[in-house]
């Protein structure tokens, strides 16, 4: 199975220079965690609402001002829309994160894979578990530095 045919592909992104305010009031209406970073159509970045907390709410800065680009995570584990299910599960589990940016073969954003795409799409129990198991410790790990 493709990673295509479990994504969600209806993703809007914000622009670098997005004030987070304006960024967040945007995940609260799409009721999503995460916002892809775009000049045009390719990802330059993601925003979740953990960047927006730890490195923007927690250091004192204006969410009015501060812009998407000053608090996002540069580095996007990116996975292809048709690459299998199991490499987008296996990056997941290997850089214990819940979900991935999805391009297409000219490298322009396609969509989103979550672990919950997986799971429900896939229907593959031990491949989701799998993957969950290892997010959950690298969580629990942090919570413990925390």
């Amino acid at each position: 199975m493709k990673v295509k045919d479990v994504m969600t592909s209806a993703v809007e992104s914000i622009r670098p220079e997005t004030t987070l305010q304006e960024t967040a009031e945007k995940m609260r209406a799409l009721n999503v965690g995460s916002m892809p970073v775009c000049e045009g159509d390719r990802v330059t970045g993601i925003v979740t609402d953990r960047d927006i907390v730890v490195r923007a709410t927690a250091e004192g800065r204006d969410p009015r001002s501060t812009r998407a680009e000053d608090v996002m995570t540069r580095e996007v584990l990116i996975v292809s829309e048709d690459d299998d299910v199991k490499e987008a599960a296996r990056l997941m589990k290997h850089h214990q994160v819940r979900r991935l940016v999805v391009v297409g073969a000219d490298r322009r954003l396609a969509g989103i894979v979550s672990l919950g795409d997986i799971a429900v799409e896939t229907h593959d129990d031990k491949l989701s578990g799998d993957v969950l198991e290892k997010v959950s410790q690298g969580a629990e790990t942090a919570a413990k530095r925390g």
